[in-house]
């Protein structure tokens, strides 16, 4: 699965990254996301009225990151605005293509994945940013000795979901810290710590948010390095919630009720982190999320103030959900000088995507 689309993306723990590949499998057999249609309504009723059916596509398993959706749902802030919200399992193919084919209405990812999707054809835009500031950084064992700087990484194995982007980013952050940027590259589909712990590579990409605060609290220990230190542009953990050009033309009284139902939910949050926590441990309590993970990993978007400058969100001055379509733009340029994004064809797409084209901020509260 690329970077772009895991939880992230935060990209989670041991246990939840295989949890995942069980879940993405369930979402496709599951007879109710089968029969469970974008658009469509159910039985359900708020106060009498019939609400709208919509389905949210998680990106990874459940994590802090996807928390205000929860939030939404528990406090009944999605059916007070006229919605059925079904939270669904991240399908084999992905939370973009997911989107861009119907199967899912709504859907977590970064920037990155409309801008890779639609250059092969696809037209999704992203209706609300979440991460504000980026948590991506490169770890390897602290026990492996032989890396303490990025320019270690040469000569080293990466381990990977797949992402071109990585790739981007290792090779920059190498080369800015005087090494060539030659190492080699591993593709696995279980934990980041299980590989990395059996020798199957040396280093990998970690969300600080998630599995940086879990080897705090549980190990093993990590020696971590943020792209952001090495000149690395933009913000390529630009977390939010994305939607299809084709929803938005066809519902947009439907587009604009969720963003601004997940919007209250995520600023509820943020400002209520341990009650907040609290739902996401009752509502996702088939993931078997740790309590103290959870926590603290609440406290250290809060304390880090990855959504956003509490004191500017209170006088108004920033969002919550805003679009940084400047940080966004960097990043996309950085991507494509780097040859990340392809087209249809398998060409490499010399154009950078442009965030404005990516983006539409125009449904927030």
């Amino acid at each position: 699965m690329p970077r772009t689309h895991r939880i992230r993306h935060i990209r989670h723990t041991h246990r939840l990254r295989l949890l995942a590949a069980a879940a993405a499998l369930a979402a496709v057999v599951s007879p109710l996301a089968a029969c469970s249609l974008p658009g469509s309504s159910t039985d359900a009723t708020s106060n009498g009225t019939q609400l709208t059916k919509v389905n949210f596509m998680l990106d990874w398993a459940p994590n802090t990151n996807h928390i205000g959706l929860y939030v939404a749902k528990n406090k009944g802030w999605y059916a007070d605005a006229g919605l059925d919200v079904d939270i669904l399992a991240t399908s084999s193919a992905g939370a973009d293509q997911a989107v861009d084919s119907g199967a899912a209405d709504f859907a977590i990812s970064t920037l990155a994945g409309p801008a890779e999707t639609n250059t092969k054809g696809a037209n999704n835009r992203m209706i609300m940013q979440i991460e504000q500031k980026n948590s991506d950084v490169w770890c390897s064992l602290a026990s492996n000795t032989s890396i303490t700087r990025p320019r270690d990484f040469d000569g080293h194995t990466e381990v990977t979901f797949g992402s071109s982007e990585s790739e981007a980013v290792v090779q920059t952050m190498i080369r800015k810290d005087g090494g060539t940027g030659t190492y080699d590259q591993v593709t696995v589909g279980t934990s980041t710590f299980q590989s990395l712990a059996e020798g199957q590579g040396d280093f990998a990409d970690f969300y600080y948010n998630w599995e940086g605060i879990e080897a705090e609290l549980n190990g093993p220990a990590l020696t971590c390095f943020s792209p952001a230190d090495y000149d690395i542009p933009g913000n390529g953990g630009q977390m939010g919630v994305i939607t299809s050009e084709s929803k938005i033309s066809s519902d947009p009284d439907t587009v604009r009720a969720f963003v601004q139902a997940t919007q209250k939910g995520y600023e509820w949050a943020y400002e209520n982190p341990d009650e907040a926590s609290d739902i996401l441990l009752q509502e996702a309590a088939d993931s078997d999320l740790d309590e103290a993970l959870v926590k603290a990993s609440m406290k250290a978007i809060v304390d880090g103030q990855y959504w956003g400058d509490p004191t500017k969100l209170k006088d108004g001055s920033l969002k919550l959900g805003s679009i940084d379509t400047a940080a966004a733009q960097e990043w996309l340029d950085f991507m494509t000088e780097n040859g990340v994004f392809v087209d249809g064809d398998g060409a490499t797409v010399t154009t950078a995507p442009q965030a404005g084209d990516l983006t539409d901020a125009s449904f927030l509260g």
